[in-house]
């Protein structure tokens, strides 16, 4: 679905992560695909809870726990507990395999990657299931039936931090006052202050929320609030029967970074939406240090036939279900 382009080295990445910086500060506000080349270095299980104990948190020259660096987080973990497999689709259909080609760590499998309800269930209402079923099955009435992500819009937060098959990169950079993270999948960038500002007025609400972080500790807390009601909770098939769940503006989401190795970042998300859930859900995965790891441009509406192509397909099916009437 998309088109390859030349990676941006290092010098252009900052430069547009500044710009987009300066730009949101003075507007105090403002948002898988190529895979990785394969090399003799094979994938590896990833544990960091050894070294969790002894290791001694570094930091930046403002002070700031130091979470920079490029972070992967492939893993093959259902998203909730006592799930079936994936659907694998046919011959020809889907991405093409080499898309999960990649030689970058890859986290130790775990029960569920939800860790509370302790079911490792999502507490979903079954309205929601039904929008989310009713949805799927227009997919070729019009554009809203889809995930943001098929409209090349965004992943959505915290949809965004959950892995998908490919392209599951994100870099930290940080400066005074800010925390910046690049998402490789659809090439966002979250720009989140730490100075203590409050968050925007209730009347602005956004696909993505507006984050407010702060520091616990060595843990960075980032939450996020404003959400419009236009989105999904999670956009990857990888989380099974949540994929397509909509969220409403009384999404609240709140993060938890807290770098536990040189090599590993613990990444915890709550997430309240009393809309939508009987109760708050928690999701707990590991992020995995890849220095190695080149992150190309994600060139998604370029390349999107996936959309038009099964609009054209319902009106092709209008056509004849009205040349059969007749």
């Amino acid at each position: 679905m998309n088109t390859r382009r030349q990676p941006l080295s290092s010098s252009e990445r900052a430069a547009r992560i500044v710009l987009s910086l300066v730009f949101a500060m003075a507007l105090a506000h403002v948002p898988a695909t190529v895979a990785q080349t394969p090399s003799a270095r094979e994938p590896k299980p990833t544990d960091h809870e050894p070294a969790r104990a002894t290791w001694t948190p570094t930091r930046t020259p403002d002070g700031q726990p130091d979470l920079q660096g490029m972070w992967v987080n492939f893993d093959s973990t259902p998203f909730e507990a006592d799930t079936a497999a994936p659907f694998t689709a046919g011959p020809g259909v889907g991405p093409p395999s080499h898309w999960m080609d990649h030689d970058s760590p890859t986290s130790a499998q775990r029960r569920s990657m939800v860790v509370d309800p302790p079911n490792g269930r999502v507490p979903v209402m079954k309205w929601a299931e039904d929008k989310r079923d009713y949805d799927l099955a227009h997919l070729e009435d019009a554009p809203q039936h889809e995930t943001p992500w098929v409209r090349c819009i965004t992943r959505g937060v915290p949809g965004g931090m959950f892995p998908a098959g490919y392209n599951n990169a994100y870099e930290i950079i940080q400066i005074p006052g800010y925390v910046v993270i690049v998402y490789e999948m659809i090439h966002e960038t979250r720009i989140i202050p730490l100075d203590g500002r409050p968050h925007v007025g209730d009347s602005i609400r956004l696909w993505n929320g507006d984050p407010r972080g702060h520091w616990e500790g060595d843990t960075l807390v980032v939450e996020t609030t404003n959400f419009n009601d236009k989105g999904s909770i999670a956009t990857s098939a990888a989380t099974g029967r949540i994929r397509g769940i909509p969220q409403s503006e009384q999404l609240h989401v709140v993060e938890r970074f807290t770098r536990v190795s040189d090599s590993g970042i613990e990444y915890v998300v709550t997430i309240t939406d009393p809309k939508v859930y009987t109760r708050p859900w928690t999701v707990a995965l590991p992020l995995n240090r890849d220095d190695s790891y080149v992150m190309y441009e994600y060139a998604c509406q370029e390349g999107n036939l996936a959309l038009p192509n099964a609009l054209r397909a319902g009106r092709a099916r209008e056509r004849e279900a009205a040349a059969q009437a007749r």
